[in-house]
């Protein structure tokens, strides 16, 4: 399949273990591309992932932060997260981004089977310790 619409795809929480994004994903064999919302004051917690990840905010504007490193990012800007980086995204209002990630085997943006999904950011840092 070539053509995708973002529309019609089914929307998902994308890592309900440490973060509220939620939306629709494309992954090919080596890309994972999301069309992911995030609540104002909801975002993901620190957390670090083998997948290289650039988020480029659409609409919104997210707090970013690597270790003691902070930026805001508005709409045409996005931020870059290296491979095992740790890095914490807050929405500082209602926000879209465009995220992508180099899909790493044995690691992904799916829900497995099961997993309970997790909007309350206090719960996603609770099960982080």
């Amino acid at each position: 399949m070539y053509f995708y619409d973002f529309n019609e795809m089914p929307s998902e929480y994308v890592t309900p273990k440490y973060s509220t994004a939620y939306g629709p994903l494309l992954a090919g064999d080596s890309l994972e591309v999301g069309l992911l919302r995030f609540k104002a004051n909801e975002g993901a917690v620190e957390h670090a992932h083998p997948p290289e990840q650039v988020m480029y905010v659409i609409s919104g504007k997210l707090k970013v932060r690597f270790g003691e490193v902070i930026g805001e990012i508005g709409p045409g800007q996005a931020f870059r997260a290296p491979s095992n980086v740790p890095h914490e995204v807050t929405a500082l209002e209602d926000t879209v981004v465009l995220s992508c990630k180099n899909l790493v085997e044995g690691f992904g943006g799916h829900r497995l089977p099961g997993q309970e999904i997790t909007t309350d950011r206090a719960k996603v840092r609770q099960e982080e310790s």
